[in-house]
């Protein structure tokens, strides 16, 4: 039974973002939040807890369905990361001009499911 988790409007690059989510596409997901854990990258932090979400939305969603849940079975099978609103800001320049910043935002999704189904879904 796969689960998913979203954080929108999170405030980092998505270009910064896609590189973190690279690391863990298809690692288990227990193995996911550990290399997070210590990942250097800022962006690592909204990551990881998004995908430690979507772990704990699949031990929900065993858990209604009377199902067993085993959190080493579930892998990373999908993460994305998508571009949100720009906030747009100005900076202020030499001789009274003002240059624009672009603070860009993302959405981050990520969705984990056991590893049969993932193996089965290709």
């Amino acid at each position: 039974m796969e689960a998913k988790a979203q954080a929108r409007f999170v405030r980092v690059t998505p270009m910064k973002a896609r590189r973190v989510v690279d690391l863990i596409r298809g690692k288990q997901a227990a193995e996911a939040v550990a290399v997070l854990k210590f990942a250097p990258q800022a962006a690592s932090e909204p990551v990881r807890k998004v995908v430690e979400s979507a772990v704990a939305n699949a031990r929900v969603k065993a858990d209604r369905a009377n199902e067993r849940f085993d959190e080493a079975d579930y892998v990373v099978s999908m993460a994305y990361v998508d571009e949100g609103p720009t906030l747009k800001r100005f900076r202020p320049r030499a001789q009274g001009r003002a240059s624009r910043i672009l603070k860009r935002t993302s959405h981050i999704t990520v969705v984990v499911a056991p590893r049969e189904q993932k193996e089965g879904a290709r």
